[in-house]
Protein backbone atom coordinates (compact mmCIF):
# COMPACT_ATOMS: atom_id res chain seq x y z
CA UNK A 1 0.00 0.00 0.00
CA UNK A 2 1.21 3.62 -0.41
CA UNK A 3 0.51 6.96 1.15
CA UNK A 4 -0.47 9.75 -0.77
CA UNK A 5 -1.17 13.82 0.11
CA UNK A 6 -0.92 17.00 -1.35
CA UNK A 7 -2.02 20.91 -1.11
CA UNK A 8 -3.13 23.52 -3.87
CA UNK A 9 -0.32 25.66 -3.40
CA UNK A 10 3.72 25.29 -4.30
CA UNK A 11 5.13 24.24 -1.26
CA UNK A 12 7.38 21.21 -1.42
CA UNK A 13 8.82 21.47 2.31
CA UNK A 14 5.73 20.74 3.58
CA UNK A 15 4.92 17.81 1.65
CA UNK A 16 8.65 16.30 2.28
CA UNK A 17 7.65 17.02 5.92
CA UNK A 18 4.24 14.85 5.27
CA UNK A 19 6.30 11.91 3.53
CA UNK A 20 8.29 11.93 6.19
CA UNK A 21 5.60 11.65 8.77
CA UNK A 22 3.65 8.71 7.10
CA UNK A 23 6.94 6.91 5.60
CA UNK A 24 5.31 3.82 7.23
CA UNK A 25 3.34 4.10 4.28
CA UNK A 26 5.84 3.12 1.68
CA UNK A 27 9.12 2.32 2.53
CA UNK A 28 10.31 1.44 -1.15
CA UNK A 29 10.77 5.04 -2.53
CA UNK A 30 8.78 8.55 -2.23
CA UNK A 31 8.83 11.30 -5.02
CA UNK A 32 7.16 14.47 -5.23
CA UNK A 33 5.59 16.32 -8.18
CA UNK A 34 4.75 20.23 -8.18
CA UNK A 35 3.38 23.25 -9.75
CA UNK A 36 2.76 26.93 -8.84
CA UNK A 37 -0.63 26.23 -7.81
CA UNK A 38 -0.07 22.57 -6.66
CA UNK A 39 2.47 19.87 -4.61
CA UNK A 40 1.82 16.28 -4.69
CA UNK A 41 3.48 13.61 -2.77
CA UNK A 42 3.76 10.03 -2.42
CA UNK A 43 5.13 7.05 -0.73
CA UNK A 44 5.52 3.86 -2.34
CA UNK A 45 4.92 0.05 -1.17
CA UNK A 46 5.89 -2.08 -3.95
CA UNK A 47 3.22 -4.76 -4.75
CA UNK A 48 2.76 -5.74 -8.04
CA UNK A 49 5.91 -4.49 -9.72
CA UNK A 50 9.51 -3.51 -9.21
CA UNK A 51 9.70 -0.16 -7.23
CA UNK A 52 10.97 1.99 -10.44
CA UNK A 53 7.77 0.47 -12.15
CA UNK A 54 5.35 2.02 -9.89
CA UNK A 55 7.01 5.27 -9.06
CA UNK A 56 4.59 7.92 -8.65
CA UNK A 57 3.47 10.77 -8.97
CA UNK A 58 2.82 9.64 -12.32
CA UNK A 59 2.35 12.05 -14.89
CA UNK A 60 -0.40 10.40 -17.96
CA UNK A 61 0.35 10.36 -21.34
CA UNK A 62 -1.76 13.48 -21.36
CA UNK A 63 0.49 15.22 -18.73
CA UNK A 64 -2.03 14.78 -16.06
CA UNK A 65 -1.21 13.68 -12.85
CA UNK A 66 -1.70 10.53 -10.56
CA UNK A 67 -1.19 9.58 -7.22
CA UNK A 68 -3.18 6.34 -6.32
CA UNK A 69 -2.92 4.33 -2.86
CA UNK A 70 -4.46 0.57 -3.69
CA UNK A 71 -4.54 -2.30 -6.14
CA UNK A 72 -7.54 -3.01 -9.02
CA UNK A 73 -8.53 -6.59 -8.56
CA UNK A 74 -9.17 -6.73 -12.21
CA UNK A 75 -6.22 -5.49 -13.83
CA UNK A 76 -5.59 -8.83 -15.11
CA UNK A 77 -9.26 -8.63 -17.17
CA UNK A 78 -8.83 -5.18 -17.93
CA UNK A 79 -5.58 -5.55 -20.06
CA UNK A 80 -7.07 -8.27 -22.25
CA UNK A 81 -10.23 -6.14 -22.61
CA UNK A 82 -8.38 -3.06 -23.64
CA UNK A 83 -5.65 -4.99 -25.50
CA UNK A 84 -6.09 -3.06 -28.99
CA UNK A 85 -5.72 0.14 -27.01
CA UNK A 86 -3.66 0.29 -24.09
CA UNK A 87 0.09 -0.85 -24.00
CA UNK A 88 1.11 -1.24 -21.02
CA UNK A 89 5.09 -0.66 -20.47
CA UNK A 90 4.64 -2.30 -17.13
CA UNK A 91 3.08 -4.57 -14.23
CA UNK A 92 1.51 -1.79 -12.48
CA UNK A 93 -1.70 -1.28 -12.05
CA UNK A 94 -1.17 2.82 -11.52
CA UNK A 95 -0.09 2.99 -15.15
CA UNK A 96 -3.40 1.52 -16.33
CA UNK A 97 -5.34 3.38 -13.86
CA UNK A 98 -3.59 6.65 -15.52
CA UNK A 99 -4.85 5.41 -18.58
CA UNK A 100 -8.01 5.07 -18.11
CA UNK A 101 -8.89 8.02 -16.42
CA UNK A 102 -7.30 10.08 -19.32
CA UNK A 103 -9.36 8.16 -21.90
CA UNK A 104 -12.94 7.96 -19.82
CA UNK A 105 -15.08 9.73 -17.62
CA UNK A 106 -14.34 9.55 -13.52
CA UNK A 107 -18.00 7.83 -13.01
CA UNK A 108 -17.29 5.21 -15.26
CA UNK A 109 -13.80 4.11 -14.49
CA UNK A 110 -14.42 4.29 -10.92
CA UNK A 111 -18.36 3.12 -10.75
CA UNK A 112 -18.39 0.72 -13.71
CA UNK A 113 -14.65 -0.18 -14.98
CA UNK A 114 -12.58 -0.62 -11.93
CA UNK A 115 -12.99 -3.37 -8.99
CA UNK A 116 -10.64 -1.66 -6.58
CA UNK A 117 -9.70 -0.50 -3.61
CA UNK A 118 -8.65 3.01 -3.73
CA UNK A 119 -7.49 6.48 -2.26
CA UNK A 120 -7.15 8.32 -5.57
CA UNK A 121 -6.50 11.87 -6.48
CA UNK A 122 -6.15 12.88 -10.35
CA UNK A 123 -4.98 16.28 -11.37
CA UNK A 124 -6.86 17.35 -14.56
CA UNK A 125 -4.48 19.93 -15.78
CA UNK A 126 -6.74 20.83 -18.75
CA UNK A 127 -9.52 21.39 -16.65
CA UNK A 128 -7.58 22.40 -13.42
CA UNK A 129 -9.14 20.70 -11.13
CA UNK A 130 -8.50 17.27 -8.84
CA UNK A 131 -10.70 14.93 -8.26
CA UNK A 132 -10.23 12.97 -4.15
CA UNK A 133 -12.14 9.23 -4.57
CA UNK A 134 -12.33 6.75 -2.22
CA UNK A 135 -13.23 3.28 -3.60
CA UNK A 136 -16.74 1.58 -3.26
CA UNK A 137 -16.69 0.43 0.26
CA UNK A 138 -13.76 2.83 2.09
CA UNK A 139 -11.35 -0.01 2.25
CA UNK A 140 -8.55 2.68 1.93
CA UNK A 141 -8.97 6.50 3.60
CA UNK A 142 -8.44 9.85 2.26
CA UNK A 143 -9.03 12.69 4.51
CA UNK A 144 -9.19 16.33 3.63
CA UNK A 145 -9.36 20.06 5.07
CA UNK A 146 -10.14 23.26 3.26
CA UNK A 147 -7.44 25.91 3.83
CA UNK A 148 -6.70 29.01 2.71
CA UNK A 149 -5.11 28.34 -0.68
CA UNK A 150 -7.12 25.58 -1.29
CA UNK A 151 -7.45 22.10 0.15
CA UNK A 152 -4.84 20.02 1.64
CA UNK A 153 -5.69 15.91 1.61
CA UNK A 154 -3.21 13.16 3.06
CA UNK A 155 -4.03 9.33 3.58
CA UNK A 156 -3.56 9.63 7.43
CA UNK A 157 -4.96 12.55 9.66
CA UNK A 158 -1.62 13.18 11.72
CA UNK A 159 -0.10 14.78 7.97
CA UNK A 160 -2.93 17.33 8.38
CA UNK A 161 -2.90 18.42 12.00
CA UNK A 162 -0.13 21.22 11.71
CA UNK A 163 -1.37 22.64 8.51
CA UNK A 164 -5.39 23.05 9.84
CA UNK A 165 -5.76 25.60 12.11
CA UNK A 166 -7.65 24.45 15.15
CA UNK A 167 -7.71 20.78 14.40
CA UNK A 168 -6.45 20.16 18.24
CA UNK A 169 -10.26 21.13 19.48
CA UNK A 170 -13.15 18.04 19.63
CA UNK A 171 -15.51 18.32 17.04
CA UNK A 172 -18.50 17.50 19.22
CA UNK A 173 -21.21 16.00 16.89
CA UNK A 174 -18.42 13.61 15.53
CA UNK A 175 -17.32 12.61 19.92
CA UNK A 176 -21.28 12.14 20.09
CA UNK A 177 -21.39 10.19 16.96
CA UNK A 178 -18.93 7.71 18.74
CA UNK A 179 -20.15 7.69 22.10
CA UNK A 180 -23.71 7.14 20.97
CA UNK A 181 -22.31 4.23 17.81
CA UNK A 182 -18.55 3.41 18.64
CA UNK A 183 -17.40 4.78 15.60
CA UNK A 184 -18.06 8.14 13.74
CA UNK A 185 -19.83 7.56 10.37
CA UNK A 186 -20.36 11.43 10.00
CA UNK A 187 -18.75 13.67 6.92
CA UNK A 188 -16.26 15.30 9.77
CA UNK A 189 -13.91 13.45 11.68
CA UNK A 190 -12.74 13.73 15.25
CA UNK A 191 -10.51 16.63 15.03
CA UNK A 192 -12.50 20.19 14.23
CA UNK A 193 -11.92 21.16 10.48
CA UNK A 194 -10.30 17.67 9.37
CA UNK A 195 -13.32 15.92 6.74
CA UNK A 196 -13.22 12.19 5.16
CA UNK A 197 -13.91 11.22 1.83
CA UNK A 198 -17.06 8.81 2.16
CA UNK A 199 -16.87 4.64 0.95
CA UNK A 200 -17.36 5.25 -2.72
CA UNK A 201 -17.40 8.59 -3.06
CA UNK A 202 -15.63 10.87 -5.62
CA UNK A 203 -15.21 14.46 -5.14
CA UNK A 204 -14.35 17.15 -8.00
CA UNK A 205 -12.33 20.23 -6.92
CA UNK A 206 -12.10 23.48 -8.76
CA UNK A 207 -9.07 24.77 -8.58
CA UNK A 208 -9.87 28.04 -9.72
CA UNK A 209 -12.82 28.79 -7.65
CA UNK A 210 -11.45 27.02 -4.87
CA UNK A 211 -14.71 25.10 -4.29
CA UNK A 212 -16.12 21.55 -4.87
CA UNK A 213 -17.90 21.36 -7.98
CA UNK A 214 -19.76 18.22 -8.31
CA UNK A 215 -19.83 14.31 -6.19
CA UNK A 216 -20.63 11.32 -6.85
CA UNK A 217 -20.77 8.30 -5.45
CA UNK A 218 -20.63 4.16 -6.24
CA UNK A 219 -21.45 1.85 -3.67
CA UNK A 220 -23.45 -1.36 -3.65
CA UNK A 221 -26.89 -1.59 -3.52
CA UNK A 222 -28.83 -4.43 -2.36
CA UNK A 223 -31.33 -5.54 -5.34
CA UNK A 224 -31.99 -9.02 -3.48
CA UNK A 225 -33.09 -10.36 -6.74
CA UNK A 226 -31.52 -13.54 -6.60
CA UNK A 227 -31.94 -17.55 -5.53
CA UNK A 228 -28.89 -18.74 -3.75
CA UNK A 229 -27.62 -21.10 -5.90
CA UNK A 230 -24.65 -23.35 -4.54
CA UNK A 231 -22.80 -24.10 -8.01
CA UNK A 232 -22.89 -20.07 -8.22
CA UNK A 233 -21.80 -19.38 -4.81
CA UNK A 234 -18.72 -21.60 -4.77
CA UNK A 235 -17.69 -19.96 -8.26
CA UNK A 236 -17.72 -16.60 -6.78
CA UNK A 237 -16.26 -17.27 -4.18
CA UNK A 238 -13.41 -18.86 -5.61
CA UNK A 239 -13.04 -16.22 -8.23
CA UNK A 240 -12.79 -13.23 -6.18
CA UNK A 241 -10.32 -14.89 -3.56
CA UNK A 242 -7.66 -16.03 -6.73
CA UNK A 243 -8.13 -11.98 -8.04
CA UNK A 244 -7.18 -11.01 -4.84
CA UNK A 245 -3.84 -12.80 -5.03
CA UNK A 246 -1.97 -10.54 -7.18
CA UNK A 247 1.51 -9.36 -6.21
CA UNK A 248 5.05 -10.89 -5.69
CA UNK A 249 5.39 -9.99 -1.85
CA UNK A 250 4.87 -12.64 1.00
CA UNK A 251 0.80 -12.91 2.09
CA UNK A 252 -0.17 -13.80 5.61
CA UNK A 253 -3.50 -14.39 6.76
CA UNK A 254 -5.57 -13.79 9.89
CA UNK A 255 -6.86 -17.28 10.79
CA UNK A 256 -9.42 -16.49 13.48
CA UNK A 257 -11.17 -20.11 13.43
CA UNK A 258 -14.38 -18.86 11.84
CA UNK A 259 -16.18 -19.34 8.44
CA UNK A 260 -14.67 -16.22 6.86
CA UNK A 261 -11.30 -16.51 7.47
CA UNK A 262 -11.59 -20.06 7.15
CA UNK A 263 -13.13 -19.85 3.54
CA UNK A 264 -10.54 -17.30 2.22
CA UNK A 265 -7.74 -19.56 3.64
CA UNK A 266 -8.97 -22.48 1.60
CA UNK A 267 -9.65 -20.62 -1.40
CA UNK A 268 -6.07 -18.97 -1.06
CA UNK A 269 -4.32 -22.64 -0.65
CA UNK A 270 -5.45 -23.39 -4.33
CA UNK A 271 -3.30 -20.26 -5.33
CA UNK A 272 -0.24 -19.62 -3.55
CA UNK A 273 2.06 -21.41 -1.86
CA UNK A 274 3.84 -21.44 1.39
CA UNK A 275 0.99 -18.86 2.68
CA UNK A 276 1.78 -18.46 6.81
CA UNK A 277 -1.50 -18.06 8.72
CA UNK A 278 -1.62 -16.38 12.62
CA UNK A 279 -4.03 -16.27 15.29
CA UNK A 280 -4.50 -15.33 18.95
CA UNK A 281 -4.31 -17.46 21.78
CA UNK A 282 -4.92 -15.91 25.54
CA UNK A 283 -2.55 -15.84 28.10
CA UNK A 284 -4.37 -16.55 31.29
CA UNK A 285 -7.57 -17.44 29.11
CA UNK A 286 -10.66 -16.83 30.68
CA UNK A 287 -14.07 -18.55 30.20
CA UNK A 288 -16.87 -15.98 30.61
CA UNK A 289 -20.54 -16.82 29.87
CA UNK A 290 -19.70 -20.43 28.68
CA UNK A 291 -17.41 -18.70 25.98
CA UNK A 292 -13.70 -20.03 26.04
CA UNK A 293 -11.56 -16.87 24.43
CA UNK A 294 -9.28 -19.38 23.38
CA UNK A 295 -11.46 -21.92 21.31
CA UNK A 296 -10.90 -19.51 17.85
CA UNK A 297 -6.95 -20.43 18.09
CA UNK A 298 -7.79 -24.06 18.74
CA UNK A 299 -9.91 -23.90 15.89
CA UNK A 300 -7.61 -22.58 13.42
CA UNK A 301 -4.51 -24.45 14.70
CA UNK A 302 -6.74 -27.68 14.08
CA UNK A 303 -7.46 -26.51 10.56
CA UNK A 304 -4.04 -25.02 9.83
CA UNK A 305 -2.76 -28.20 9.99
CA UNK A 306 -5.14 -29.51 7.11
CA UNK A 307 -4.31 -26.98 4.70
CA UNK A 308 -0.49 -27.40 5.68
CA UNK A 309 -0.02 -23.96 6.51
CA UNK A 310 2.71 -22.30 7.82
CA UNK A 311 0.89 -21.48 11.27
CA UNK A 312 2.32 -19.12 14.20
CA UNK A 313 -0.18 -18.46 17.53
CA UNK A 314 0.46 -15.14 18.79
CA UNK A 315 0.37 -14.69 22.79
CA UNK A 316 -1.75 -12.08 24.09
CA UNK A 317 -1.60 -10.96 28.06
CA UNK A 318 -2.21 -8.57 29.64
CA UNK A 319 1.33 -6.99 29.35
CA UNK A 320 0.85 -6.64 25.88
CA UNK A 321 -2.04 -5.06 26.74
CA UNK A 322 -0.72 -2.90 28.67
CA UNK A 323 2.75 -2.01 26.88
CA UNK A 324 1.03 -1.39 23.08
CA UNK A 325 -2.04 0.34 24.28
CA UNK A 326 -0.33 3.92 24.05
CA UNK A 327 0.91 3.18 20.61
CA UNK A 328 -2.39 1.76 19.48
CA UNK A 329 -4.10 4.61 20.55
CA UNK A 330 -1.36 6.62 18.12
CA UNK A 331 -1.49 5.14 15.23
CA UNK A 332 -5.84 5.14 15.36
CA UNK A 333 -5.85 8.48 15.72
CA UNK A 334 -9.40 8.56 16.40
CA UNK A 335 -11.09 6.59 18.99
CA UNK A 336 -13.04 3.54 18.89
CA UNK A 337 -15.32 1.18 21.52
CA UNK A 338 -13.16 -1.29 21.04
CA UNK A 339 -10.63 -2.36 23.64
CA UNK A 340 -9.23 -5.41 21.59
CA UNK A 341 -7.18 -2.67 19.20
CA UNK A 342 -4.18 -3.32 21.06
CA UNK A 343 -4.34 -7.06 20.35
CA UNK A 344 -4.83 -6.16 16.57
CA UNK A 345 -2.04 -4.06 16.59
CA UNK A 346 0.48 -5.99 18.20
CA UNK A 347 -0.40 -9.47 15.80
CA UNK A 348 0.24 -6.76 12.69
CA UNK A 349 3.53 -6.35 14.35
CA UNK A 350 4.36 -9.35 14.94
CA UNK A 351 3.07 -10.26 11.06
CA UNK A 352 6.00 -7.71 9.75
CA UNK A 353 8.92 -8.99 11.92
CA UNK A 354 7.91 -12.40 9.90
CA UNK A 355 8.24 -10.63 7.00
CA UNK A 356 4.68 -10.55 5.67
CA UNK A 357 3.84 -7.71 3.43
CA UNK A 358 0.25 -8.51 2.51
CA UNK A 359 -2.10 -9.09 4.77
CA UNK A 360 -5.68 -11.02 4.22
CA UNK A 361 -8.82 -11.39 6.47
CA UNK A 362 -12.69 -12.44 5.80
CA UNK A 363 -13.71 -9.32 7.09
CA UNK A 364 -17.20 -8.16 5.57
CA UNK A 365 -18.59 -12.33 5.67
CA UNK A 366 -20.90 -11.75 8.39
CA UNK A 367 -22.15 -8.71 6.57
CA UNK A 368 -22.49 -10.53 2.94
CA UNK A 369 -23.88 -13.58 4.13
CA UNK A 370 -25.96 -12.52 7.23
CA UNK A 371 -24.07 -13.93 9.83
CA UNK A 372 -25.13 -11.53 12.86
CA UNK A 373 -28.07 -12.83 14.99
CA UNK A 374 -29.51 -8.96 14.74
CA UNK A 375 -29.95 -9.59 11.07
CA UNK A 376 -32.42 -12.38 11.37
CA UNK A 377 -34.28 -9.84 14.26
CA UNK A 378 -34.50 -7.62 11.38
CA UNK A 379 -35.25 -10.19 8.94
CA UNK A 380 -38.16 -11.08 11.10
CA UNK A 381 -39.42 -8.24 12.98
CA UNK A 382 -43.14 -8.00 12.91
CA UNK A 383 -43.50 -4.38 12.68
CA UNK A 384 -41.20 -3.78 9.90
CA UNK A 385 -40.00 0.18 8.92
CA UNK A 386 -42.05 1.24 6.21
CA UNK A 387 -39.30 4.53 5.18
CA UNK A 388 -35.87 5.05 5.12
CA UNK A 389 -36.40 7.04 8.20
CA UNK A 390 -37.92 4.35 10.25
CA UNK A 391 -34.79 1.93 8.71
CA UNK A 392 -32.15 4.08 10.24
CA UNK A 393 -34.34 4.74 13.60
CA UNK A 394 -34.34 0.60 13.76
CA UNK A 395 -30.76 -0.02 12.63
CA UNK A 396 -29.14 2.77 15.14
CA UNK A 397 -31.60 -0.05 18.17
CA UNK A 398 -28.46 -2.24 17.60
CA UNK A 399 -25.48 0.03 19.43
CA UNK A 400 -25.17 0.57 23.04
CA UNK A 401 -23.33 3.30 24.77
CA UNK A 402 -21.28 2.51 27.63
CA UNK A 403 -19.99 5.82 28.44
CA UNK A 404 -22.21 8.88 28.09
CA UNK A 405 -21.24 12.90 27.47
CA UNK A 406 -22.45 15.48 29.42
CA UNK A 407 -23.56 17.21 26.41
CA UNK A 408 -26.52 18.29 24.79
CA UNK A 409 -26.98 15.62 21.65
CA UNK A 410 -28.81 12.64 22.04
CA UNK A 411 -30.22 9.79 19.51
CA UNK A 412 -32.80 12.07 17.97
CA UNK A 413 -29.98 14.79 17.37
CA UNK A 414 -27.94 11.85 15.59
CA UNK A 415 -30.60 10.82 13.79
CA UNK A 416 -31.19 13.70 12.12
CA UNK A 417 -27.53 13.79 11.26
CA UNK A 418 -27.45 10.19 9.86
CA UNK A 419 -30.15 11.09 8.02
CA UNK A 420 -28.22 13.79 5.89
CA UNK A 421 -25.44 11.76 5.47
CA UNK A 422 -26.15 8.22 5.08
CA UNK A 423 -27.15 7.39 1.49
CA UNK A 424 -31.15 6.60 0.78
CA UNK A 425 -30.41 4.82 -2.78
CA UNK A 426 -29.63 1.38 -0.43
CA UNK A 427 -32.82 1.38 0.51
CA UNK A 428 -34.53 -1.82 -0.44
CA UNK A 429 -38.18 -1.92 1.94
CA UNK A 430 -38.89 -5.31 -0.10
CA UNK A 431 -35.35 -6.75 2.09
CA UNK A 432 -34.48 -4.60 5.13
CA UNK A 433 -32.08 -7.68 6.30
CA UNK A 434 -30.52 -6.95 3.32
CA UNK A 435 -30.27 -3.23 3.76
CA UNK A 436 -29.04 -3.40 6.89
CA UNK A 437 -26.18 -5.12 5.86
CA UNK A 438 -25.68 -3.00 2.81
CA UNK A 439 -25.27 -0.07 5.49
CA UNK A 440 -23.20 -1.97 7.78
CA UNK A 441 -20.57 -2.28 4.88
CA UNK A 442 -20.90 1.42 4.40
CA UNK A 443 -20.52 2.26 7.82
CA UNK A 444 -19.18 -0.32 10.68
CA UNK A 445 -17.26 -2.31 8.47
CA UNK A 446 -15.65 1.18 6.85
CA UNK A 447 -14.38 2.99 9.46
CA UNK A 448 -14.17 0.63 12.01
CA UNK A 449 -12.24 -3.14 10.40
CA UNK A 450 -10.50 -1.48 7.47
CA UNK A 451 -10.06 1.78 9.21
CA UNK A 452 -7.95 -0.54 11.88
CA UNK A 453 -6.44 -2.67 9.32
CA UNK A 454 -5.11 0.16 7.49
CA UNK A 455 -3.78 2.41 10.15
CA UNK A 456 -1.87 -1.23 11.99
CA UNK A 457 -1.05 -2.26 9.13
CA UNK A 458 0.24 0.27 7.47
CA UNK A 459 2.48 0.87 10.90
CA UNK A 460 4.34 -1.64 9.70
CA UNK A 461 4.70 -1.25 6.18
CA UNK A 462 1.91 -3.71 5.09
CA UNK A 463 -1.12 -3.79 3.11
CA UNK A 464 -4.16 -5.39 4.20
CA UNK A 465 -6.67 -6.86 1.60
CA UNK A 466 -10.63 -7.95 2.21
CA UNK A 467 -11.21 -10.79 -0.54
CA UNK A 468 -14.72 -10.86 0.21
CA UNK A 469 -15.13 -6.99 0.04
CA UNK A 470 -14.29 -7.03 -3.36
CA UNK A 471 -17.35 -4.66 -6.05
CA UNK A 472 -18.42 -7.60 -7.89
CA UNK A 473 -18.52 -10.10 -4.92
CA UNK A 474 -20.89 -7.70 -2.97
CA UNK A 475 -23.22 -7.09 -6.01
CA UNK A 476 -22.90 -10.87 -6.34
CA UNK A 477 -24.08 -11.65 -2.44
CA UNK A 478 -26.57 -8.61 -2.12
CA UNK A 479 -28.57 -9.85 -4.73
CA UNK A 480 -28.56 -13.24 -3.02
CA UNK A 481 -32.75 -12.72 -1.36
CA UNK A 482 -31.87 -12.49 2.54
CA UNK A 483 -34.71 -15.36 2.70
CA UNK A 484 -31.73 -17.73 1.23
CA UNK A 485 -29.52 -16.50 4.05
CA UNK A 486 -31.49 -17.38 7.78
CA UNK A 487 -33.53 -20.58 8.84
CA UNK A 488 -35.94 -20.46 11.21
CA UNK A 489 -34.70 -20.00 14.62
CA UNK A 490 -31.08 -18.00 15.68
CA UNK A 491 -29.04 -20.33 14.81
CA UNK A 492 -29.29 -20.89 11.11
CA UNK A 493 -27.33 -18.21 9.87
CA UNK A 494 -25.55 -17.65 6.66
CA UNK A 495 -26.82 -20.50 5.22
CA UNK A 496 -25.15 -19.43 1.65
CA UNK A 497 -21.47 -20.23 3.09
CA UNK A 498 -22.20 -23.19 5.47
CA UNK A 499 -24.66 -25.26 2.53
CA UNK A 500 -21.63 -24.05 -0.15
CA UNK A 501 -19.13 -25.41 1.99
CA UNK A 502 -20.31 -28.10 3.71
CA UNK A 503 -18.10 -31.05 2.74
CA UNK A 504 -15.64 -28.93 2.18
CA UNK A 505 -14.83 -26.90 5.29
CA UNK A 506 -14.53 -29.10 8.51
CA UNK A 507 -17.88 -29.89 10.53
CA UNK A 508 -16.30 -28.25 13.49
CA UNK A 509 -15.66 -24.60 11.64
CA UNK A 510 -19.55 -25.09 9.86
CA UNK A 511 -20.94 -25.49 13.04
CA UNK A 512 -19.18 -23.75 15.58
CA UNK A 513 -20.75 -21.31 17.80
CA UNK A 514 -20.39 -18.00 16.48
CA UNK A 515 -17.62 -16.03 18.90
CA UNK A 516 -15.55 -13.12 18.87
CA UNK A 517 -11.86 -13.03 18.11
CA UNK A 518 -11.35 -10.84 21.26
CA UNK A 519 -9.21 -10.25 24.60
CA UNK A 520 -11.04 -11.17 28.15
CA UNK A 521 -9.86 -7.57 29.26
CA UNK A 522 -12.79 -7.54 31.74
CA UNK A 523 -11.95 -10.76 32.88
CA UNK A 524 -8.04 -9.73 33.41
CA UNK A 525 -9.36 -6.10 34.68
CA UNK A 526 -9.43 -7.66 38.24
CA UNK A 527 -6.62 -9.61 38.33
CA UNK A 528 -3.97 -7.62 37.02
CA UNK A 529 -2.63 -4.56 38.49
CA UNK A 530 -0.57 -3.35 35.76
CA UNK A 531 -3.94 -2.12 33.41
CA UNK A 532 -5.51 -1.48 36.50
CA UNK A 533 -2.63 1.33 37.33
CA UNK A 534 -1.73 2.47 33.67
CA UNK A 535 -5.56 3.57 33.64
CA UNK A 536 -5.41 5.13 37.45
CA UNK A 537 -2.06 7.20 35.91
CA UNK A 538 -3.67 8.57 33.08
CA UNK A 539 -6.48 9.41 35.21
CA UNK A 540 -4.44 11.73 37.21
CA UNK A 541 -3.16 13.78 33.97
CA UNK A 542 -5.44 16.57 32.32
CA UNK A 543 -6.98 16.59 29.18
CA UNK A 544 -9.65 18.36 26.94
CA UNK A 545 -12.20 15.59 27.05
CA UNK A 546 -12.85 14.73 30.47
CA UNK A 547 -15.11 17.69 31.58
CA UNK A 548 -18.06 16.10 29.55
CA UNK A 549 -17.66 12.77 30.70
CA UNK A 550 -20.20 11.29 32.98
CA UNK A 551 -19.18 10.77 36.21
CA UNK A 552 -20.23 7.68 37.08
CA UNK A 553 -17.60 5.51 38.96
CA UNK A 554 -16.23 3.75 36.38
CA UNK A 555 -13.67 1.42 38.59
CA UNK A 556 -16.90 -0.79 39.51
CA UNK A 557 -17.81 -1.04 35.63
CA UNK A 558 -15.02 -2.47 33.51
CA UNK A 559 -16.71 -2.06 30.33
CA UNK A 560 -16.84 1.62 31.05
CA UNK A 561 -13.61 2.03 32.18
CA UNK A 562 -11.70 0.74 29.33
CA UNK A 563 -13.96 3.04 27.33
CA UNK A 564 -13.25 5.85 28.74
CA UNK A 565 -9.03 4.88 29.00
CA UNK A 566 -9.52 4.99 25.20
CA UNK A 567 -11.31 7.96 25.22
CA UNK A 568 -8.53 9.93 27.26
CA UNK A 569 -5.66 8.12 26.23
CA UNK A 570 -6.37 9.97 22.75
CA UNK A 571 -7.42 13.49 24.33
CA UNK A 572 -4.05 13.55 25.80
CA UNK A 573 -1.87 11.80 22.58
CA UNK A 574 -3.41 14.70 20.77
CA UNK A 575 -3.75 16.97 23.51
CA UNK A 576 -7.10 17.72 22.37
CA UNK A 577 -9.11 20.12 23.99
CA UNK A 578 -12.77 21.13 24.05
Amino acid sequence: MCGIYGITEKNESLIKNIIKKCSHRGPDGFDIYSTDRLTLGHNLLSITSKPKEGKQPWVSERKNVLIYNGEIFNYNDLVNVYKDKFFPKTTCDTELLSWLLDNYSYEKVISDIIDSMHAIVWYNKSNNEIILSRDHAGIKPLYFAFINSGIIFCSEIKGLLDEVKDSNIIDRQSLACTSLLGVNVLRQTIFKGIYKVFPGETIIYDMDNKRIKSTFRSFVKPSSNKKFNIEDFLQNTHSTIKNSTLGNRKFGIFLSGGIDSSVVAYELHKNLKDICSFTNIMEPNRIIDGEDHNSDADVANMYSKILNLNHQEVKITPNIISEYWDDTIKFMEEPRYNWNLPMYYYTNKILSMNNIVVTMSGDMGDELYGGYTNYFRIKNIINKPKTWNEFISLWMKKFSSPVKLNIKFDHEDLHQLLMETLPEEIWNPDDIANTAMALDCITVVSEDFFTRNDKFGMAFSMEGRFPLASKQYMKYCLSINSDYKFGENLDQTKLPVKKSYNGILPNYILNKKKTGWSVPVVAWLSQFENIKNKYIKMCSKEDGISPILSKDNYMDNPKRMLITWMLRSWAQEYKMSL
